[in-house]
C-alpha cells in the first residue's frame, strides 16, 4: 500500500490521486500566461486531449452544447407510422389506450409509451377540453352562521 501525504497532512492511497494532478494543473496553468493561450498549455492542465480544447475554442460561447436530437424522431416508429398515428387521433379524438388498441391492428410493434412520446412531439398528447363531458361544478349554498347542513344517503345492503 502506498501512502501520500498532501501539504494539508491529509492521507491519500494509490500512486496518481486527485490533489496529484490538481497541484500539476495548478503549475502548469501558472505557464499559460506565459506561453499564451496555445493548446498545450491548457490540455495538460486540465488533463485532456489538446483537440478538444481547438474545439471548444471554436465555440461561440462557452457553455455546454444541447445534446438533445436537432429533430426528435421515434426509434420505434416510421415517418409514415407516426403521419398515420397523429392523422388517426386528430380525426377520432380518442383517448390514448384507444387509440393503442386500435392502431395495433395496423402497427402491431406500437408501445403505449411509443404511442405517447408520438403524440407529445406533435403537441396532441392531451385531448381538448370539451363542454358536455364533465358537468359545470356548482358551490355549495350558502347557509348562515349557526346552521349545519347534513347530507343524508341511503344505503341498500343485498
Amino acid at each position: 500500500m502506498v501512502w501520500h501525504f498532501h501539504a494539508s497532512g491529509r492521507k491519500h492511497y494509490g500512486t496518481d490521486t486527485s490533489w496529484q494532478r490538481h497541484d500539476h494543473a495548478r503549475g502548469a496553468s501558472s505557464n499559460t500566461a506565459i506561453a499564451g493561450f496555445a493548446l498545450s498549455a491548457p490540455s495538460e492542465a486540465f488533463g485532456i486531449n489538446p483537440k478538444t480544447v481547438a474545439k471548444w475554442r471554436k465555440r461561440p460561447t462557452g457553455g455546454d452544447q444541447k445534446t438533445d436530437p436537432r429533430e426528435p424522431r421515434s426509434t420505434v416508429l416510421s415517418g409514415t407510422d407516426e403521419a398515420m398515428v397523429v392523422a388517426f387521433r386528430r380525426h377520432a379524438l380518442l383517448p390514448l389506450d384507444d387509440c393503442l388498441y386500435a392502431l395495433q391492428a395496423t402497427i402491431p410493434y406500437l408501445t403505449r409509451s411509443a404511442l405517447h412520446r408520438c403524440l407529445q412531439r406533435h403537441g396532441i398528447s392531451r385531448l381538448p377540453d370539451s363542454e358536455g363531458d364533465k358537468p359545470k361544478r356548482q358551490r355549495f349554498k350558502r347557509y348562515p352562521i349557526g346552521f349545519f347542513h347534513l347530507d343524508i344517503a341511503g344505503v341498500q345492503t343485498a
